[in-house]
């Protein structure tokens, strides 16, 4: 078994590697690959939550397991984490063990990277947030890498996290400053939420015509940050359909599921993407397991050609 420690993954990833694979995995889910169902469980206390996520394709399988322990950060510890597990598929063994906890907010953030790439208009140049947390700074460093970002407006319910978060940008180089959700709607060009909310984050009506939205902190039933209404205006994506109507934003969605296009088929041209510039796109990114093992694969590359001495990345 070979074995990747988080210092290592986190020393190999990057946002070009995260896009690429991230592009690969959604391509992939209309092809060879096999996505299962995700199971989504608890510790022994309920707010210590985890996920469980597998797929597999014609030369890879695996999964991820996810936790998300908000204790942590009283202890100065990251409150997610993330290890996959691939399998070797001669003989069923687990054959790399890979710590992914900085992997996977690179990882989040390149599939709503790719799809605002495929479906964000080309002149993008405001970019909203809500939230403050760690995954809200990897989206706003990723999207301005493929739109030409002139401003973030952080809409955050904690006025100090705000305006640390805005301090945050401007030492990644991006201008930020602080806005109520209303602003930061009518403003903008593309939308991206990151919060745990189980409630709406703004009204539909401000939400103007050409604004790209991502909504990807809804990952479980109950929670929710885009209003229904929404759905009604916006042209619909996301990374898996079956897995976004049950734990995704489009668990609220009420229409025809066949309304809605996975995101990979726009990157293989089998399904268009934005047609006008004053349509309103969305992407729903839950996250999928194929997007894990994809980086992982990745990852197992970068690590070889470095000739990394086994004893520093082998657990034997």
């Amino acid at each position: 078994m070979k074995f990747i420690s988080e210092e290592m993954s986190a020393s190999l990833i990057s946002h070009e590697m995260a896009y690429q694979a991230a592009r690969e995995a959604f391509i992939a889910v209309g092809r060879d690959a096999v996505i299962f169902p995700a199971v989504l469980a608890h510790g022994s206390a309920p707010t210590n939550r985890m996920s469980i996520k597998s797929a597999s394709t014609s030369t890879f399988a695996g999964l991820k397991v996810g936790s998300f322990w908000p204790g942590n950060a009283e202890q100065g510890l990251p409150r997610h984490n993330s290890l996959i597990l691939m399998f070797d598929q001669d003989v069923g063994r687990i054959e790399w063990v890979i710590e992914a906890g900085k992997v996977n907010a690179y990882r989040t953030a390149a599939g709503d990277a790719v799809a605002a790439d495929a479906l964000a208009r080309e002149d993008s140049s405001i970019l909203s947030v809500f939230g403050a947390g760690n995954q809200a700074f990897y989206e706003c460093v990723a999207l301005a890498r493929i739109r030409p970002i002139k401003q973030i407006l952080v809409v955050a319910r904690d006025e100090a996290k705000g305006d640390a978060f805005v301090d945050l940008l401007a030492k990644a180089g991006l201008e930020a400053e602080r806005a109520d959700a209303e602003t930061a709607c009518r403003r903008a060009d593309i939308v991206v939420t990151a919060t745990p909310s189980r409630a709406p984050l703004f009204d539909a009506d401000w939400i103007r015509p050409g604004t790209h939205i991502a909504s990807m902190g809804s990952d479980a039933a109950g929670k929710q940050e885009l209003p229904p209404a929404l759905f009604e205006r916006a042209s619909l994506f996301c990374d898996l359909v079956p897995q976004a109507v049950v734990m995704g934003d489009l668990q609220h969605f009420e229409g025809d599921h066949r309304l809605i296009t996975p995101i990979g088929d726009v990157l293989s041209g089998q399904a268009q993407g934005r047609t006008s510039a004053e349509q309103i796109t969305l992407f729903d990114s839950s996250g999928i397991a194929l997007q894990d093992l994809t980086i992982a694969q990745h990852l197992i590359a970068a690590r070889n050609r470095s000739a990394i001495p086994a004893e520093l990345s082998d657990g034997g």
